[in-house]
């Protein structure tokens, strides 16, 4: 009885000390979004160039995940645990202190870095300590607290918006790294693949070209077009390095990413999963505040409690979910799922401009709730599961920088239809009205702020009133076809899940 109390003990800092510092990773992945447009406006930013804001932050997270894996296998979880912790907390501050847009997105590449090592060694050091049969349920404690957090960042970022500053939602890290640091020493064991082999730097330097490059045409394509010759060689070239990637893969003695893991349908097919779920996950996270604050006329704080339903929903059942996958299996979960999250995205897609949010927001978000609370754990444990214990570390980091990827796509690509179909429903609402040629011209001119456009003070207020109408208009109308696009990507993941995914149930 003693040793089973003590055990539990074990259990719960390890949990601790796991699901607060991966939360702090998960959690700055959305905080900046409901301070992003205070960022726009302190920092005078274009719209573009505030989305490096995230996307350098996931760029790096997302191409070194696998380094990371393999640094925790090779040199002890919890050391490179620890490493992360550090450098994630000294970019932080770095973020917080920044004076321009260029030094928030260089910080922000850096505490990418410092995430890159923590994600994967929380999961891994979960599945190196707990037996197969008590994994999902640890594994779902842990994917709702991660779930619960990336939904809570918007909220405590828009509170410190509003109430302090901007900065604060980077401040905020540097005391729970503190306690994260102390329980990690005080109470994790230590744990490593004693089968680990040599890092793959060209590799990490491949994968993380390619993804810059690619996302950097993507976004640059909506100032200079698809034709500019620089957005041109940044697409070929990010396509290039990817393929060599995948090709340094296959030919390398020890590859970050072991291709023959993805000969396992259920490795393979959570992972395709997960980038479907995740990109339209990360494209509505990363639009619908500035919507609600933009457009709807929220307060940061307002626009960050918005998500309370979701925050909620996901912290309450993801335990249970987890536990579906031993009674049920996994793909039932991961199909309905993936099902709801459709139908939340669709009706997210109905609000015009105004009325009550428990009449329009609520009930979108709410289901969005349901939905990403049946699939998170389930997928977790379907991934961790579908490989031997001595690659847990690299299938940790394989499943978060699909996740991350997703994220990083999907918002450059998301922002190219937006402001493609903002411009078409604001040229159409600007036609109908005569205004000035320097009006226009003005408007050009900032179009990239998107629904963050701001009129000259010389303007009447009749004119005013009229253009803002019409940007808001545009804006609402472009940002329904972002969650058309979301909820496409979910019925992807939901057929994913029933074609690749088998339903093998965990006994004990």
């Amino acid at each position: 009885m003693i040793k089973k109390n003590k055990a539990k003990r074990a259990d719960f800092w390890i949990l601790l000390a796991t699901i607060l510092g991966s939360s702090l990773v998960f959690m700055d992945g959305t905080v900046v979004n409901v301070a992003l447009p205070e960022i726009q406006h302190n920092l005078n930013a274009r719209t573009t160039t505030l989305q490096w804001v995230v996307e350098a932050y996931a760029l790096t997270l997302t191409a070194l995940l696998l380094v990371g894996g393999s640094l925790g296998d090779r040199f002890g979880r919890r050391r490179i645990f620890a490493v992360g912790i550090v450098i994630f907390s000294i970019a932080s501050l770095w973020c917080g202190i920044s004076e321009s847009i260029e030094q928030l997105i260089i910080a922000r590449s850096v505490q990418g870095i410092g995430g890159a090592l923590l994600v994967p060694g929380s999961l891994a050091i979960i599945s190196g300590y707990f037996p197969e049969e008590e994994r999902g349920k640890a594994i779902g404690v842990w994917s709702g607290f991660a779930a619960m957090t990336t939904a809570l960042g918007p909220v405590l970022g828009g509170w410190l918006v509003e109430n302090i500053s901007w900065r604060w939602a980077f401040y905020i890290n540097l005391p729970f790294s503190v306690i994260v640091l102390f329980v990690l020493y005080w109470r994790v064991p230590e744990s490593k693949n004693e089968y680990a082999v040599k890092l793959d730097w060209i590799g990490a330097l491949l994968v993380t070209l390619g993804l810059g490059s690619l996302i950097y045409g993507l976004i640059e394509s909506v100032n200079l077009g698809f034709s500019n010759n620089q957005v041109i060689a940044s697409l070929i070239f990010g396509m290039l390095f990817l393929i060599g990637f995948i090709y340094s893969q296959s030919k390398i003695t020890f590859p970050m990413m072991p291709l023959h893991l993805f000969e396992s349908h259920n490795f393979s097919g959570a992972n395709l999963l997960t980038f479907w779920l995740y990109a339209a996950l990360g494209g509505a996270l990363f639009f619908l505040p500035f919507n609600l604050i933009q457009v709807q006329g929220y307060t940061a704080t307002e626009a960050g409690a918005s998500l309370l339903p979701l925050i909620f929903i996901i912290f309450i059942l993801s335990r249970w979910a987890g536990n579906l996958v031993a009674k049920l299996g996994a793909k039932p979960p991961l199909v309905i799922g993936s099902l709801i999250c459709a139908v939340g995205y669709m009706l997210l897609a109905i609000p015009t401009v105004g009325g009550s949010y428990w009449q329009t927001f609520f009930i979108g978000i709410t289901v969005l709730g349901f939905g990403m609370a049946t699939v998170v754990a389930p997928l977790t444990t379907t991934v961790m599961n579908a490989v031997d214990q001595k690659y847990a570390g690299i299938a940790s980091g394989i499943n978060n920088a699909m996740s991350r990827a997703a994220g990083l796509i999907a918002i450059a690509v998301l922002g190219i239809i937006l402001f493609n179909f903002f411009n078409i429903y604001l040229n159409e609402e600007l036609n109908k009205m005569s205004l000035p040629q320097h009006i226009i011209e003005y408007i050009d001119i900032e179009r990239n702020k998107f629904a963050g456009i701001e009129l000259p003070k010389e303007i009447s207020e009749i004119y005013k009133l009229q253009i803002r109408e019409s940007i808001n208009f545009a804006y609402v109308t472009a940002f329904r076809w972002i969650m058309v696009v979301s909820a496409i990507l979910s019925l992807l993941s939901a057929c994913t899940a029933w074609l690749m995914i088998d339903n093998k149930k965990i006994t004990n």
